[in-house]
C-alpha cells in the first residue's frame, strides 16, 4: 500500500483515540503516504503527531462565534471532494461511522473503503457506503456485552487490510508552551489538573464536589489544583477556583499544545469522560477518571495503574447526552470516594524485587 486514508472528523478525545491506527499504518507500511482529513475545529491535535504526512482539513462545522479558539480555517466540502479525488487513495478508513464521514470517504474514489459494520458505526446507513467493514462478532460498540476498549476497537478495523496485533501507541510530539510554563511556576511544579467541563451535561460532576476535592487534595496531599476549562466553560472553572478557597487556580486559556504541556507536566489529572482527560491519557499522565454515562472499560485511560471511579452498572441513559430521569448518576459519586482515589493513584508504584 503506497496511499491511505483516515477519515475521523472529530470530536478531541475520539480523534485521540483514532492516533494508534495512523502509527500502527505507519510501521506496516513505513513509506507509505497517509493522511487524515479532519474537521477544522480540531486539527490542531494532528499538527503534534508525526507520522501522518498531510491533514486535510475541512471546514464542514462553521463555528458561528468568531471567539472559538479552537476554529482554524479549512477547506469547504467542495473543495474537499476535488482533493480527495485528486489523491488518488489506494485504501480509505472511515473510523467516524457517520454517514457525512462515510459519503466523504466513498467520494475519495478509493478501491477500497473501509469501514464498521452497521453494529459498531453511528449511524448504521454508513455501512452502504464501504466496500469492506469490521464486525466484531458482538452486539456492537455500544452494547453491553462489548468489553474492548474503543482504541481496541478502532485497531481491529485494520485487520481488514492485514494489520493484525498493533499495539496501541500515542505518537503525541512535545509543544512549545509558555502557558504550561507559567502555569508550572505559579503551582512551584506539582499539581492536580482539575476538568471540570464536558460537552454532555450528565458528565459533569458539580463543581462544588470538585472544589471540595481540592481542598482535600491541598490539605492532605499538598497539592494544589490547576482547573482547565474550554470554550463557553469559564464561569464553571471559575465556580470551582472560587470555592475551593486558595486550594486551586484557574487555567488560562489554552490551545491544544497548552494542554498536552499540562497534561504531561501534571502530577495527576482528574476529569469526567472528555477530550483533555483521553489527552491526557495518551501522554501518559496518571488518572482518575468519573464515569457515568459511558462505561470506562470503553472509554476509560488505558494504563492500569489508573483508576476509574464510576456508577455505569447503574446508569439508565447509556450513551445519552441527558439522563431519563431528574437525577445524574455521577451525583452518587462522593467526594471521599474520589479522594481516597487519587490517594490511591498518587501512592508510589510498587517496585519489583
Amino acid at each position: 500500500m503506497t496511499r491511505a486514508l483516515i477519515v475521523r472528523l472529530g470530536a478531541l478525545g475520539d480523534i485521540v483515540h483514532a492516533i494508534p491506527v495512523a502509527a500502527a499504518l505507519r510501521r506496516a507500511f513505513p513509506r507509505a503516504q497517509i493522511d487524515w482529513l479532519v474537521s477544522a475545529k480540531h486539527r490542531e491535535i494532528l499538527d503534534l503527531v508525526p507520522v501522518i504526512d498531510r491533514r486535510l482539513v475541512i471546514n464542514d462545522r462553521p463555528s458561528a462565534s468568531a471567539s472559538n479558539r479552537f476554529e482554524t480555517r479549512g477547506w469547504s466540502l467542495l473543495t474537499a471532494l476535488r482533493e480527495l479525488r485528486a489523491a488518488r487513495y489506494e485504501v480509505v478508513l472511515d473510523l467516524q461511522g457517520l454517514i457525512k464521514s462515510a459519503v466523504l470517504a466513498r467520494s475519495s474514489g478509493a478501491a477500497r473503503i473501509v469501514g464498521f459494520s452497521s453494529r459498531y458505526a453511528r449511524e448504521r446507513l454508513a455501512r452502504l457506503f464501504y466496500t469492506d467493514s469490521f464486525d466484531g462478532g458482538r452486539g456492537g460498540v455500544y452494547a453491553a456485552d462489548e468489553t474492548r476498549h474503543v482504541v481496541e476497537v478502532n485497531l481491529a478495523l485494520l485487520e481488514l487490510i492485514g494489520i493484525r496485533g498493533a499495539a496501541a501507541e500515542f505518537p503525541i510530539e512535545r509543544a512549545a508552551s509558555e502557558v504550561a510554563a507559567r502555569v508550572v511556576r505559579a503551582v512551584e511544579g506539582r499539581y492536580v489538573l482539575i476538568n471540570p467541563g464536558a460537552a454532555w451535561p450528565n458528565k459533569r460532576w458539580p463543581p462544588s464536589r470538585f472544589a471540595a476535592l481540592a481542598r482535600a487534595l491541598c490539605t492532605e496531599a499538598g497539592l494544589r489544583s490547576v482547573v482547565l476549562w474550554g470554550p463557553g466553560e469559564r464561569s464553571l472553572a471559575e465556580t470551582v477556583v472560587e470555592l475551593a478557597d486558595g486550594a486551586a487556580i484557574l487555567s488560562p486559556e489554552t490551545s491544544i499544545g497548552d494542554l498536552v504541556e499540562l497534561a504531561r507536566s501534571a502530577t495527576l489529572m482528574i476529569s469526567g469522560d472528555t477530550g483533555p482527560l483521553h489527552l491526557a491519557s495518551a501522554v501518559g499522565t496518571p488518572i482518575v477518571g468519573l464515569f457515568g454515562p459511558t462505561r470506562p472499560s470503553r472509554n476509560g485511560p488505558l494504563s492500569s495503574l489508573d483508576i476509574s471511579v464510576s456508577r455505569a452498572t447503574i446508569c439508565q441513559c447509556h450513551h445519552l447526552r441527558r439522563c431519563k430521569g431528574d437525577r445524574m448518576c455521577l451525583l452518587d459519586i462522593e467526594v471521599d470516594e474520589v479522594v481516597a482515589a487519587a490517594e490511591r493513584r498518587l501512592a508510589p508504584e510498587p517496585t519489583s524485587v
